[in-house]
């Protein structure tokens, strides 16, 4: 542990609460010393942009255990059963009391600069070493170009430098410095900061640095049509909602920062050609190629021509009427989520529209301010904006379906490992939503009653498959009262697609034409809840388990929910015998999801009897194909390892070196798959499962850790976020199995 990581304290409570506090803050340190705090952050984003988490686990680490960061030698494990020892105990220090397991969960390169802009519009100051190590991570993640990606291991766009470069000037860079000159030739280079994507000129004009002129109309009274129009914004999906409503609110109001220096300085940077000659109305449309993920439709633009004209003299009654439902919509996301808000870029951009609204020493705004530490993680390169207040409860309900059955494996003490999975089991008793929200039916949420979040209960968003994953644990547990057990299944039930499938958030509630819409740029299907894959097959797991503990409850209803989910599934297989994963990299992961629902279901839960037989056949050949898949992108090393461009292209692309966490993913379905039936058991499927297992055994490392690899988490198709928990929960859920099934 290098000497001024010991100064940042991770600090957490019962309810999953998270925050780093620098045990300097209120104090001082002399120049040298703030040079070696800066200096113990200085990170080779060329070795791996990927941080291991070292701050976070030195400080879990025991004294049986060198430390995690001086670890990189081959695995010592003699066999399987040593690997799955040292790998439970290892992982097992990383609890909290708390009972869940904490974990970067950042990536994105543009939720930091949007939270540096928001306490400078605010004038609201971090910290000296909050500030620093920010500064620091945004430093260690410059590309060799200049530039920053959209994420940590991407090309370099002008939304992630254009970003970078506007806080780093925030937080006291000069045009003199190496790095700010580089980044600003990358700029010009491009056309100019005009060529930003949308969210950008949004969060530059807030700023003061470009026009509100040089926006398409954000059209607030939208909120005002009628709510059976298919285009109503109640139909967006719940992120894009709560983002597009505090962005419609700063476009009603035109709000800006003070003009100060500063502002001035950057609107003579940014742009290739002088403020005042910027033609902002074909600004509007101008986007550099390096960030072109999704083109404007036809739709849109007709869209956007005709709200522009608008603009131009709103109806000043309907505007006002307008801003002021926004701003009560903003009011109840934050009591309803205790001002921790659906996600960062709403915290932030909510926090703006507080602050306009009702001032620097409101209550509400002093809560938003509260809440930015419980979005920002401290890890050996830095200080970043995580893409969610953590990733809580979700690696905890893995981590426990990873850990089951080591009582019999004899992996470690049955009394320890009791203890752990008590906590775990206790921490996600705690998340699960026992309250409806207030103001449901006016502000279009779906019911909350029963549901579990992605983080923790004060949170309160509930999502289908952390709904699902959280009752399956608890039902296989058998800890928890039946009502709480009965009220998640209807939740689920309640969640279900007309589809079949099940989308993230809520019920699908807009048509698909509506993506025509997207004026995002940078983000694909961001317009409505799709049904995924890996939703779906979590909500089936979960009622296929549900309906063992309680098979009278609501009988026909479940197995019907079933029937459809697994249709849903069959049809979402590719040729090749792979499912897309919308929400980690990617095929390997998907097709984890799509083997554990079928190969777990029992088909006695199907309602009509005369299904059962084809229905055995469709699924028995679509684990055959997905074992040939798997099989067929195995390396010869023995793992298996994707990129994240497979979640861009939409196509399977293989990573330089195989991974342990696709590794893992791949041998956890060749497992499920197997145990199907014989059909599916042959001597190249044993053998690659074989082969997988040895792999994982030797990339452990010598204190039972895993290497942490590529970034292995998406969404919007292409925007990657880290998970660095995966890399020890999967390899543990894989030897585990591994070692259960060879003991049958």
């Amino acid at each position: 542990m290098k000497n001024y990581w010991k100064l940042w304290e991770y600090k957490t409570n019962a309810s999953g609460r998270q925050r780093w506090q620098c045990k300097l803050d209120g104090g001082a340190l002399n120049a040298a010393q703030l040079k070696q705090f800066s200096e113990d952050f200085i990170y080779d984003k060329k070795a791996n942009p990927n941080s291991a988490d070292a701050v976070y686990r030195s400080q879990f680490q025991t004294a049986q255990g060198p430390e995690t960061e001086t670890l990189r030698g081959p695995s010592n494990a003699k066999n399987p059963e040593e690997a799955l020892q040292k790998a439970v105990k290892y992982f097992a220090q990383l609890q909290t009391e708390g009972g869940h397991w904490g974990g970067d969960y950042g990536g994105p390169m543009f939720l930091l600069p949007g939270l540096i802009i928001a306490a400078y519009v605010t004038e609201t100051p971090f910290p000296a070493t909050h500030a620093d190590m920010m500064k620091r991570y945004m430093l260690n993640h410059q590309n060799e170009d200049g530039g920053w990606g959209l994420h940590i291991e991407g090309v370099s766009t002008m939304f992630g430098t254009v970003l970078q470069y506007v806080a780093l000037r925030i937080l006291g860079m000069d045009t003199k410095q190496e790095t700010v000159v580089k980044a600003l030739i990358w700029i010009h280079e491009r056309g100019g900061a005009t060529n930003i994507p949308s969210w950008g000129k949004f969060y530059l004009s807030v700023l003061g640095v470009y026009e509100w002129s040089g926006n398409n109309s954000l059209f607030p009274e939208m909120w005002l049509l009628p709510k059976w129009l298919p285009f109503h914004p109640s139909k967006y999906w719940c992120h894009s909602r709560m983002v597009y409503l505090p962005m419609a609110y700063c476009f009603g109001n035109k709000i800006k920062a003070k003009e100060t220096a500063l502002t001035a300085e950057l609107k003579s940077e940014l742009y290739k050609v002088p403020y005042a000659s910027i033609d902002w109305a074909k600004a509007r449309n101008e986007c550099a190629d390096t960030d072109l993920y999704y083109e404007q439709s036809g739709l849109l633009k007709l869209m956007n021509r005709l709200l522009n004209v608008y603009e131009k003299a709103p109806v000043k009654s309907l505007r006002k009427r307008a801003i002021g439902f926004c701003l009560r919509y903003i009011n109840a996301e934050d009591v309803q989520t205790n001002f921790i808000n659906i996600g960062p870029v709403n915290q932030v951009i909510n926090s703006i529209c507080i602050y306009h609204a009702y001032g620097k020493d409101s209550e509400q705004f002093k809560n938003h301010v509260e809440r930015w530490n419980d979005y920002l993680w401290v890890a050996e390169d830095g200080m970043k904006m995580q893409g969610y207040n953590g990733s809580q409860f979700w690696d905890t309900a893995f981590a426990v379906q990873a850990l089951a059955g080591h009582f019999d494996n004899g992996a470690v003490g049955n009394l320890e490992m009791k203890t752990i999975v008590d906590k775990a089991l206790a921490f996600i008793e705690r998340s699960q939503v026992c309250e409806e929200v207030h103001d449901s039916e006016e502000f279009f949420r779906h019911a909350s009653v029963g549901g579990f979040p992605f983080s923790n209960a004060e949170h309160g968003w509930p999502i289908t498959d952390c709904t699902a994953e959280g009752l399956k644990v608890l039902l296989q547990n058998g800890t928890t009262e039946p009502a709480r057990l009965q009220q998640a299944a209807d939740l689920i039930l309640s969640f279900q697609n007309k589809d079949g499938g099940w989308a993230s958030y809520e019920l699908t509630r807009g048509p698909k034409w509506l993506e025509l819409l997207n004026p995002s740029e940078i983000f694909g299907n961001i317009m409505i809840d799709h049904s995924y894959t890996e939703c779906t097959s979590a909500c089936v797991q979960s009622l296929v388990e549900f309906q063992k503990h309680f098979p009278d409850y609501k009988k026909t209803e479940v197995s019907e929910a079933i029937e459809r989910g697994v249709e849903f599934i069959l049809a979402q297989q590719r040729e090749d015998g792979s499912w897309y994963g919308s929400w980690a990299v990617c095929f390997t992961y998907g097709t984890w999801f799509g083997v554990e629902a079928l190969s777990k279901l029992r088909l006695t839960n199907y309602s009509r009897e005369e299904t059962r037989d084809e229905t055995e056949l469709r699924i028995q050949k679509a684990l055959e194909n997905a074992t040939a898949f798997l099989l067929s992108k195995q390396n010869k090393d023995g793992g298996w390892g994707e990129s994240f461009e497979s979640c861009v292209q939409k196509k399977y692309v293989a990573s330089a070196e195989s991974q342990v966490v696709n590794t893992a993913w791949a041998v956890l379905a060749l497992m499920e798959g197997n145990e199907l039936g014989a059909a599916l058991v042959g001597e190249n499927t044993n053998k690659g499962i074989e082969k997988g297992i040895q792999f994982l055994v030797s990339k452990q490392l010598p204190d039972g850790d895993f290497p942490q690899q590529n970034i292995n988490g998406v969404f919007n198709h292409n925007c990657m976020i880290s998970y660095t928990n995966y890399r020890n929960i999967f390899p543990i859920w894989a030897l585990n199995k591994y070692l259960s099934t060879k003991t049958l």
